[in-house]
């Protein structure tokens, strides 16, 4: 069987949950670690038995394929330098921090022929869930996604909008489109970033109203979609839902996704071994990126910055 010799860019929480992906694939060939921070990708890299890397150039060389979970605010430049070699690129989500530089890379990748998946993995849990499946277009929808600070300050870089909330966007993007309006409100809590945000996104054939949150004393994570046949209304914590339209959906998805995550990088591997098409090609990842600026600047607007 071909093994995908596979490197990993970032030895942060996400990268290390990474590693255990790539270290326990059949489709790949574990190659090494970089991270900037030597003593932390030297500790990682050992963990798994593969090498430390002293720059990300020497690991591109070695590798057919990178996954990069550094922070959000490299995720660009270490992509593209990634495409630039030649290598296909998984990056976790955000892919970039504009809706230009997103769409420059997706360009990039479709020019050299290589593949570009982005980090949306709830995607996996939609698309198990039926809701893609749906012969309809919502009408509208309400998503909510709230929770406390993490302790480790993780992703402080960026706001709760890059953080958290583009996973929505992403979700909200994939099954009505681009928006033709947005607007948003956000505050600023525990980092110089907004903490808290909500965004109003108007489409040609509906609405959507998310809410974003990582300063909330309790978590929340509710989704809501109407189409014209009935409501969907799906609290994820809790297993619950509630159906008024003719069409399956199963929130309970555990028994057939276990891993999202695994799922997600199996799906990655695959793709560049030609087994399959890309899950979450670039893109498409663009358009949650364009959304997630649109709010970012709509937010700030209201806060005079």
């Amino acid at each position: 069987m071909v093994q995908l010799k596979v490197g990993l860019i970032g030895a942060g929480v996400f990268g290390a949950y990474h590693a255990g992906k790539i270290a326990g694939s059949d489709q790949t060939e574990f190659i090494g670690v970089f991270d900037p921070d030597t003593t932390r990708g030297a500790e990682l890299a050992r963990r798994h038995g593969v090498a430390t890397f002293s720059d990300q150039t020497a690991l591109f060389a070695a590798c057919d394929a990178v996954m990069i979970a550094c922070p959000a605010i490299y995720h660009e430049a270490v992509a593209r330098a990634a495409l630039q070699a030649g290598v296909h690129t998984m990056v976790e989500k955000p892919l970039a921090l504009t809706g230009h530089g997103a769409n420059a890379l997706a360009v990039l990748a479709d020019e050299k022929g290589l593949v570009l998946q982005v980090g949306h993995q709830e995607r996996f849990v939609l698309e198990a869930m039926g809701l893609f499946a749906i012969a309809e277009i919502p009408t509208r929808i309400e998503a909510c996604r709230m929770g406390p600070p993490a302790p480790d300050g993780r992703a402080g870089d960026v706001s709760v909008i890059w953080d958290l909330m583009t996973h929505d966007l992403d979700m909200v993007g994939k099954l009505m489109g681009a928006p033709v309006y947005v607007e948003a409100t956000g505050r600023r809590a525990h980092t110089d970033h907004i903490d808290e945000a909500t965004a109003v996104l108007k489409f040609s054939h509906g609405s959507a109203e998310i809410t974003a949150s990582r300063c909330a004393e309790t978590r929340d994570r509710r989704m809501s979609l109407t189409y014209p046949s009935g409501t969907i209304a799906i609290n994820f914590l809790t297993r619950e839902v509630e159906n008024t339209t003719p069409f399956a959906v199963q929130v309970d998805v555990s028994d057939a996704l276990p891993d999202p995550l695994a799922a997600a990088d199996e799906a990655f591997f695959a793709t560049c071994l030609n087994q399959r098409e890309c899950a979450i090609p670039g893109r498409e990842a663009a358009l949650a990126v364009d959304m997630a600026e649109r709010t970012e600047l709509s937010a700030l607007h209201t806060l005079g910055a």
